[in-house]
């Protein structure tokens, strides 16, 4: 591949990472944003504050788990830009796990059970699914 070729790709490809980010954190913002205005709305609505609280906390970690796996993408896109030396594939893999790690516990969090215990239609949960 001609090295012009090349710069121009690395270029693009940086550029699109970019663009990823700032929509990982666009979702991280309107999300929070939106869970505030509910849990507002939830208030008023006299619907308790442990119920409101709960509501907030979920939609909260629905944006940051989005905006996590955006920003996993955008990582994963930029590596392609770096030159791969064992230490720039060291520190993407650390960021890349410490972010699956939040991930996992988001989505723990968010659904109250880990993922390989998922609910069964028809059955009520419980703490041994």
């Amino acid at each position: 591949m001609d090295v012009i070729e090349r710069a121009g790709i690395d270029n693009w490809l940086r550029l699109v990472a970019l663009l990823i980010e700032v929509v990982a954190v666009a979702t991280l913002v309107i999300g929070a944003l939106a869970a505030s205005v509910f849990f507002v709305i939830d208030l008023r609505k006299e619907k308790g504050f442990e119920a409101a609280f709960h509501r907030y906390r979920v939609g909260l970690a629905r944006s940051l788990l989005l905006a996590v796996e955006l920003l996993v993408a955008a990582d994963l896109i930029g590596t392609v830009v770096v030159e791969p030396t064992i230490e720039n594939l060291a520190v993407l893999g650390f960021i890349v796990l410490i972010r699956t790690f939040l991930s996992f516990s988001l989505e723990v969090e968010i659904e109250g059970r880990l993922p390989w215990r998922r609910h069964v239609p028809g059955k009520p949960p419980s703490v041994t699914d």
